[in-house]
């Protein structure tokens, strides 16, 4: 990871923070990209750059325009972007059939294919440059579970993974690989109201009897980028202690 340059969208909390300290301390220079809280941002930013290289970069990565200011201030301050972390998301709707709106609908496709597009578009040509790449989506193991009643959220997360498996086959021929980590619930700050109860109803349909953890799914989006993965593209891996096995 020496000297590669990182793009992780989301990563100043939740399992942005442990990915981006995870390049950071195997040498790679970090853009830690952030949509909203100034002040946790620069203490998120403390906390990587005690790993290694990691510098700010405030943008909305779920809009075309956010999206390429983001990659040109990268570019501007280190080079070409090759490795891209699709991490950031808005909150999820828990809703009924009967209650979605078209509104819903919309915002999931929003934060889930369109940004993944404007990301994977504005990058892309620095790394055909370079015939070298790595894209990886972190999605949800909600696609393969039909998780319920999350169907705005299940649909949009079904049109990331079709994104991915397009673009996967299209970037291939210029050594860009493109694959997916898919987390189980692994408990961060905005699962902090969630019911006891519901946890524990949760943590019994794990078959390796432990919460996932931040660390866990950073290694294996680690695993990705690493330039020994390079055979492997148009992947989902689930990172869920086998919750998919059923």
């Amino acid at each position: 990871m020496k000297d590669r340059i990182v793009l992780i969208t989301g990563a100043t909390r939740g399992l942005g923070i442990a990915i981006a300290e995870l390049f950071a301390q195997a040498g790679a220079r970090v853009a830690m990209n952030y949509a909203h809280d100034d002040t946790a941002a620069k203490k998120a930013k403390e906390q990587v750059s005690a790993c290694g290289t990691a510098e700010l970069f405030k943008a909305d990565a779920l809009s075309e325009n956010g999206v390429d200011a983001l990659v040109e201030d990268v570019t501007d301050r280190w080079g070409a972007i090759d490795t891209l972390v699709l991490n950031a998301t808005p909150a999820q709707y828990e809703k009924s059939i009967e209650d979605y709106s078209e509104a819903d609908f919309a915002s999931m496709f929003r934060a889930f294919v369109m940004s993944p597009h404007y990301l994977t578009r504005a990058v892309t040509p620095g790394m055909k440059a370079k015939q070298f790449g790595r894209i990886i989506h972190v999605t949800s193991e909600v696609f393969q579970c039909a998780s319920s009643p999350f169907s705005a959220y299940v649909a949009g997360k079904g049109g990331q993974m079709g994104y991915l498996r397009s673009t996967a086959m299209e970037l291939a021929s210029f050594g860009i690989t493109v694959n997916a980590v898919a987390p189980g619930w692994i408990p961060v700050e905005r699962h902090e109201s969630v019911a006891p109860e519901q946890k524990e109803k949760y943590l019994e349909t794990i078959p390796l009897g432990r919460w996932g953890t931040r660390e866990d799914v950073a290694h294996a989006v680690r695993f990705f980028a690493d330039q020994d993965a390079g055979f492997l593209t148009g992947q989902s891996l689930s990172v869920n202690g086998g919750r998919t096995l059923f």
